[in-house]
């Protein structure tokens, strides 16, 4: 195979396509929908693969969408994904005006440049050469929101995680993998670079917390009460005084947030619940920070003689880099980008839930400018897509050649330096021990 040469036809493909690929970002961002929803997004993706020639299988977890390339060989598979769903920003210019979702989160972008890359393939004829297979993955549910609707779908038995890639994790979709590959928007203007190759990011546990009193009328029998408020706003200062045990390298975030504080203000509140995120870089301190949280709420309630119900979720893992994919694909960026708009390595305290992944097989997941404005506000827009877009279709396409060119060498290489932390069944057990409720007892 002359990956030179099939490398140029996959940019010139592209560049082809430039106004069809491009359509497919806007089409997503008309229509955000929020996670295990994605309808429109979930048919529109399996059209295109269609028209492809591929043969998608949509609702692989709810929603999203499956392909394969056709006639799969005997070799390794790559995995290429795009993530679906929107999150909820109303004053985002293009937010649907009923649910308040926008594609804030540039998944729209993710998505457009996972199906470029696929075009660039097909339509240069390089798909059939390769020495392997290419799964295609439109991926659900990545954003961490409407947790009460997830929870109904969880209890329906149709869903076990409340993220998609975990769903697809449990559902088998990763256990002939070799590889994954993905790509997130973000803004680096500020650098005048438009890659971050090689970031990692914070894990968090999910906590619904809810502090049960003892109602009473506020002004002329309070002492008759219990009050849950009090109980939760004891516990957040009892999270705040454990901040100096953080330790900085993991960079721990714990954001607790009310999201109900009684029912009436003449009634002793006795039904308060709240909401949290317990983040850090490693799976050792996620879990010893979750268990000094769950400390400080309890000890929150006992002090006024409340009950106290801690739900934990399990979120996201840390999300870990694979430098042998890095370099593949930096390599295929540069002629495209100067070395000077290449960012190498970033610590984030946000989460991914394609961490997940990163512990059980190679994950590549570069950041891409082209876009300004913070993710999740209603600033966040595309400035450049041909950056935003086209530029992370094209390096990824010629990635997939390095890797499955040749007998598959570039992609045996970088898996003979990979070592997982978790197989899948480790993976899911250690969810499993995450799950779980805590009630503390009255004081």
């Amino acid at each position: 195979m002359d990956v030179i040469e099939n490398k140029r036809k996959i940019d010139e493909s592209i560049d082809g396509n430039r106004d069809a690929i491009l359509a497919i970002a806007q089409r997503l961002g008309e229509h955000p929908e929020l996670g295990y929803k994605e309808n429109f997004a979930t048919e529109h993706i399996a059209g295109l693969l269609k028209e492809l020639g591929f043969d998608p299988t949509t609702g692989i977890a709810v929603t999203g969408v499956q392909a394969d390339s056709a006639g799969a060989s005997s070799g390794p598979t790559v995995v290429i994904m795009g993530e679906l769903d929107a999150v909820i920003a109303p004053e985002h210019p293009d937010a649907d005006p009923e649910t308040g979702a926008a594609h804030a989160c540039g998944h729209n972008i993710q998505v457009a440049a996972m199906m470029g890359a696929v075009i660039g393939l097909v339509k240069a004829g390089v798909l059939e050469k390769l020495d392997g297979n290419l799964r295609i993955v439109a991926v659900p549910a990545e954003e961490f929101v409407e947790l009460g609707y997830r929870a109904e779908l969880k209890a329906a038995g149709k869903i076990s995680f409340f993220g998609g890639k975990q769903e697809l994790i449990k559902r088998g979709l990763f256990d002939d993998v070799d590889t994954a590959m993905m790509i997130h928007a973000l803004d680096l203007g500020a650098q005048k670079q438009k890659l971050l190759v090689a970031p990692t990011g914070n894990g968090f546990i999910g906590k619904n917390v809810h502090y049960k009193g003892v109602p009473s009328h506020a002004g002329s029998a309070p002492e008759k009460g219990v009050n849950a408020l009090n109980a939760a706003m004891l516990g957040m200062m009892n999270i705040h005084a454990l901040r100096e045990t953080f330790p900085d390298k993991e960079r721990i975030r714990v954001h607790p947030m009310l999201t109900k504080g009684g029912d009436m203000v003449n009634i002793v509140p006795a039904d308060v619940r709240m909401e949290s995120y317990v983040r850090a870089a490693s799976v050792e301190w996620m879990q010893k920070v979750n268990e000094k949280i769950s400390r400080a709420l309890l000890a929150g309630a006992m002090a006024v003689g409340a009950e106290v119900e801690i739900q934990d979720i399990p979120g996201y893992l840390p999300l870990l880099d694979t430098p042998d994919l890095d370099e593949i694909f930096i390599a295929n960026a540069l002629g495209a980008v100067e070395e000077a708009e290449i960012q190498r390595g970033a610590q984030f305290s946000g989460s991914f839930d394609i961490g997940d992944v990163s512990h059980i097989l190679p994950v590549l997941h570069p950041l891409i400018g082209g876009v300004a404005g913070d993710l999740h506000t209603s600033q966040f827009r595309i400035t450049d897509p041909d950056t935003a877009v086209l530029l992370p279709a094209k390096i990824m396409a010629k990635s997939i050649v390095d890797l499955l060119a040749d007998g598959a060498a570039g992609l045996r290489q970088v898996k003979s330096g990979f070592t997982p932390t978790m197989t899948k069944e480790q993976y899911l057990t250690f969810m499993d021990t995450i799950d779980r409720t805590i009630v503390g007892p009255q004081g």
